[in-house]
Formats: C-alpha cells, sequence, structure tokens
C-alpha cells in the first residue's frame, strides 16, 4: 500500500512537470502582437482579428476592436472551420 501511494505521488509529478513544459512549449510557438503591430494591421484583407473574449470579461466602456469579429472561446468546432488557411488569424483575449 505504501508503495502505491510513493508511485502514485511520483506519476503526477511527472505529469505535472511534463505538462507544464508542454505548455511553455506551445505557448513559445505562439507570436505576440503589439498594440502599435495591431494597429498597423487593422483594414489588411490579409488579417482578420477574433475577439475571443466572454461577453462578461469585457469590462463597461470598452470598445471593440475596429472590424474584428466576436466568437465564443468555447465553440472553436464549431466556428474556426469558416476561416480561411491563408490568412493571418489574430486572437484577442484580454
Amino acid at each position: 500500500m505504501r508503495r502505491a501511494g510513493l508511485f502514485l505521488r511520483w506519476a503526477v509529478l511527472i505529469f505535472s512537470a511534463f505538462s507544464i513544459l508542454l505548455t511553455e512549449a506551445f505557448a513559445a510557438e505562439i507570436p505576440k502582437v503589439s498594440k502599435e503591430d495591431l494597429q498597423a494591421m487593422l483594414g489588411n484583407p490579409e488579417v482578420i482579428i477574433i475577439d475571443v473574449r466572454l461577453s462578461g470579461n469585457v469590462p463597461e466602456g470598452t470598445s471593440r476592436i475596429k472590424g474584428a469579429v466576436m466568437e465564443d472561446p468555447g465553440t472553436v468546432e464549431s466556428w474556426m472551420e469558416k476561416y480561411p488557411k491563408d490568412k493571418t488569424l489574430i486572437f484577442y483575449c484580454a
């Protein structure tokens, strides 16, 4: 019984470490866009800005990004395929 508990603790520790490393690796591959760069991209037909903030997470008095499309982040599977693969997609989630 004691051995099983020790094994379980080690398994959780290894899984946690692996999860953190994997998350950091994927995050490193996603480039961030500065506010200034985003402003320069507004109106570019090759860029689609997708606002994935939940309506409850949009602060009062906050304006939408001009030309951005609002999408529910909880239903990515239902809307992701409608965006062309040859366009640059920028997701706003602040």
